[in-house]
């Protein structure tokens, strides 16, 4: 039991390193904040709940993985190779396609909220 409850504690060190170091995880988090606020202010349904936690996991978890592909490359080559430079390129990639899904999700499910706002 003593080894499970140690597993957590790596794990949220691993999240605490990247929250740390990585910037565009900082501003991930940042937005997930503000899509939790929305959706406590817009009163969202306990299915578009669900929806919004999975993308910001995804988002997230895109971040993460991101942040372990960069950190071994980094770990394996010190020096320019074009191959560590497609695998960093790609996984900036994931990160982005995550995204770009999360504000589709968000223009989804907040968009006719907003736009019920403007009109008379």
């Amino acid at each position: 039991m003593r080894a499970f409850l140690r597993s957590f504690r790596f794990a949220f060190a691993g999240i605490g390193y990247v929250l740390r170091s990585q910037r565009n995880a900082r501003v991930h988090l940042g937005a997930a904040c503000l899509v939790i606020a929305a959706g406590l202010a817009f009163r969202v349904s306990p299915a578009e709940w669900a929806v919004l936690a999975l993308t910001i996991g995804l988002v997230l978890s895109a971040e993460m993985i991101n942040t372990v592909a960069e950190l071994a490359v980094d770990l394996l080559t010190q020096r320019y190779h074009p191959m560590a430079k497609i695998a960093k390129d790609v996984g900036a990639g994931a990160v982005l396609v995550a995204a770009l899904a999360a504000v589709g999700v968000g223009i989804a499910i907040f968009g006719p909220r907003v736009w019920r706002l403007f009109l008379p």
